[in-house]
């Protein structure tokens, strides 16, 4: 972590990357400004939720297994039709 009088910076969690052509490891940086009068505990309140808005985690769960591109479209579909559904008045949320 590194503390400045203007903002602080935190380092999330490193992501490695499959392919050949990009480096192995992609670090993602979250900038959070803070006022000089704002709580450590309120910075990190923004830094989770900007690391939750920013899907870090999703990304790394993902790269965990191989998902086939026939079974990540078929999720798609299927997501489509749902919310069309609900859209449409079928299914209440």
């Amino acid at each position: 972590m590194v503390f400045g009088k203007k903002d602080l910076v935190f380092k999330a969690v490193s992501l490695s990357l499959p392919s050949k052509n990009l480096p192995k490891e992609v670090y993602s940086m979250l900038i959070i400004d803070s006022k000089d009068c704002e709580n450590i505990d309120k910075a990190l309140k923004k830094y989770k939720k900007k690391f939750e808005k920013a899907k870090i985690l999703v990304q790394l769960r993902d790269r965990q297994s191989f998902t086939k591109p026939s079974v990540r479209r078929r999720a798609e579909v299927l997501k489509a039709v749902y919310k069309q559904q609900v859209a449409s008045g079928k299914f209440e949320v």
